[in-house]
């Protein structure tokens, strides 16, 4: 079997995007889930956060061959034969630091497997080589965000699968999207809306209930969250959408859903891209009816004249040793431990040495267990020889002349690398050779947009009406407010929406920055933004430095501010106890049996060349059998 060999891009009335990876490490049998539970155009996988791209750096110092998602390839194994069977399109940042790596390997892949589908790829975004020159300052990796338009002139070649490092996230969606409806760097508007709906489907299974704030209430309303299905996006030729999934599969798609993913890892209101500067605080939905979201209404800005570049780097080494300290006395025993191990140490003393207690459940409690208190010591070096197993041998060696009742969890071991540090620079869009190498081995280089637009904050819309003072209750925050939230390097992004109009109107009048700052103390000497977003009912917060010095190396317990919208939602004020009605419900699931898997698609043979398109009339319901 051979992939498609020429594809013609004609204006049919949608393109069907479905995501299969929010991240490296998402459920590997999305793909092949996709594939059968439902017709899609084109299937895209994003596999890069800014933590990814320092791993996928750590394993090319150890291998140069690597540094690309090497689980993309256990699911092409799987699922290379459906794709070249229903001419799917597949669309992915597999590749990492290493596009061609990775291309190079699939190509194997295939051949091993008797297919010949036809691979594209698109590079220029790795800058490590010029960071010097282009004042980056030695980092382990440095990536500028691409656009969508070498995806496009990948697809337009007639590529089967496009491999790329560094994109936007969004462009996965953005680029078959061009290539579909024949867009241009002038239809600002569609390019927005494309971009909108690429970030709701990005996260995979964020925008079909999973990491959803109101939970419950879906369950209530009788959706099955126990494995969401993954998102599907019928894209309009007007940029306008509909975010969906596949009959039968689990989660929910709603406006709340939808609205929880368009506020994650965003900072203002103009959200800007390489292709396009998207306004969030246009985009509407609309619930349509059961797992339908209509997206619609987004306009679309000249993008800025710079590219952001992600850098990373490792804050050096790191080791750590943990004291058991049972029953009485703890703490003196744990300052005793400390002064022991600071003094065992003084000769070659790690640059950094923390040392955390955490108090036993119940010291006089009724098991052992239960009695046991922690000292968790924990070095830092940019010398792994310091905080390697000479650092644990020092903790060991107190073993008989310490605290009674010494004992350790586990026994002298290598040091490891340290945290990551996440940051941004900007660099001219002219000074970064965006390449698409078509499947023949042509190299085509994407000219940037002759039109740019300096980024500039939206100014705060006129509020709402005040509520009208009546009783309130103090109660969690969370009975009122949705939140998400998430990294952006040192920085964080804390999404806030309203279910309804009264709790919008108390959010935009109530939540303040101020007020936010009491909710969490974390905040309080840092500084915090604020964003409204009337058509989402929403509020974003930017929160600069809470994650200092970078992705996972902030010390606590989670330093990529995953779990900061929850912490937010636990906090009791007094709220207006008008809010705390049960809010009407949602369109609920569909109550129908699960449909027969569609047969694959007969050849289409509208071109003289008897290759397909990528996308194809559809009918009104997803899972119904192709035309």
């Amino acid at each position: 079997m051979s992939g498609v060999t020429l594809i013609t891009m004609t204006a049919t009335p949608s393109l069907w995007v479905g995501n299969a990876s929010g991240f490296y490490g998402d459920r590997l049998s999305a793909v092949h889930e996709m594939l059968t539970e439902g017709p899609v155009d084109v299937l895209t996988g994003d596999y890069l956060a800014e933590l990814t791209m320092a791993i996928l750096g750590r394993d090319q110092l150890a291998d140069p061959a690597r540094g690309y998602a090497r689980t993309f390839l256990r699911q092409m194994h799987d699922s290379l034969a459906l794709i070249l069977e229903r001419r799917v399109k597949v669309v992915t940042n597999a590749g990492g630091l290493n596009p061609q790596g990775l291309a190079d390997r699939l190509t194997e892949l295939a051949e091993s497997l008797g297919f010949d589908p036809r691979i594209a790829y698109v590079t220029g975004d790795d800058l490590l080589h010029r960071a010097e020159e282009l004042g980056l300052d030695g980092p382990l990796t440095a990536n500028a965000y691409l656009g969508a338009f070498g995806i496009a002139a990948c697809l337009d070649a007639g590529a089967d699968i496009v491999v790329t490092g560094r994109v936007t996230d969004a462009s996965l969606t953005v680029g078959p999207a061009i290539s579909h409806f024949g867009w241009t760097r002038e239809d600002l508007d569609a390019l927005a809306g494309a971009t909108a709906a690429g970030h709701v489907i990005e996260c995979g299974a964020q925008a079909t209930g999973g990491n959803y704030a109101f939970a419950d209430d879906l369950l209530r309303e009788g959706y099955d969250l126990d494995r969401p299905g993954f998102p599907v996006a019928e894209i309009h030729a007007d940029g306008s959408a509909v975010i969906t999934k596949h009959p039968g599969t689990g989660g929910a798609v709603t406006t709340g859903t939808v609205t929880a993913q368009l506020v994650y890892e965003i900072a203002g209101a103009r959200y800007p891209g390489p292709d396009v500067t998207t306004r969030l605080d246009t985009v509407r939905l609309e619930q349509q009816g059961p797992d339908r979201v209509r997206l619609y209404g987004v306009r679309g800005e000249a993008p800025p004249p710079d590219l952001k570049v992600g850098l990373t780097g490792l804050t050096g080494f790191r080791n750590e040793v943990d004291l058991l300290i049972t029953g009485l006395d703890a703490r003196d025993k744990a300052a005793l431990a400390e002064r022991q191990l600071r003094a065992a140490l003084a000769r070659r003393r790690p640059e950094e040495l923390r040392f955390e207690f955490v108090p036993a459940a119940d010291p006089h409690g009724d098991t052992q267990d239960a009695a046991t208190a922690r000292l968790r010591v924990t070095a830092r070096d940019h010398d792994p020889a310091v905080v390697g197993r000479s650092f644990g041998a020092a903790a060991v060696e107190l073993a008989l002349s310490g605290y009674a009742g010494f004992h350790l969890t586990a026994p002298p071991r290598d040091a490891r690398p340290d945290g990551v540090i996440a940051s941004h620079a900007f660099v001219p869009a002219a000074e970064v050779e965006h390449t698409a190498i078509l499947p023949d081995g042509d190299r085509l280089v994407i000219v940037p947009p002759e039109t740019t637009r300096p980024l500039e904050e939206v100014p705060e819309p006129p509020l709402p009406p005040p509520l009208p003072e009546g009783p309130v209750r103090e109660v969690p925050l969370g009975l009122v407010l949705g939140a998400r939230s998430g990294d952006k390097g040192a920085d964080a992004n804390l999404g806030v929406w309203a279910r309804d109009d009264g709790g919008w109107r108390w959010l935009a009048h109530r939540l303040t920055v101020d007020l936010l700052r009491e909710l969490l103390p974390e905040t309080a000497d840092l500084k915090v933004t604020r964003h409204l977003l009337p058509h989402l009912r929403a509020a974003n917060f930017w929160i600069e430095g809470v994650l200092a010095p970078g992705t996972a190396r902030r010390e606590g317990l989670d330093p990529q501010a995953k779990g900061l919208g929850e912490w937010l939602r636990a906090r009791r004020l007094p709220l207006p106890v008008s809010l705390l009605a049960a809010p009407a419900p949602a369109p609920g699931p569909p109550v129908t049996v699960r449909p027969e898997k569609a047969p694959p698609a007969e050849p289409d043979l509208r071109n003289a060349q008897g290759g397909g398109t990528v996308g194809s009339d559809r009918p009104s319901t997803p899972g119904e059998a192709r035309p």
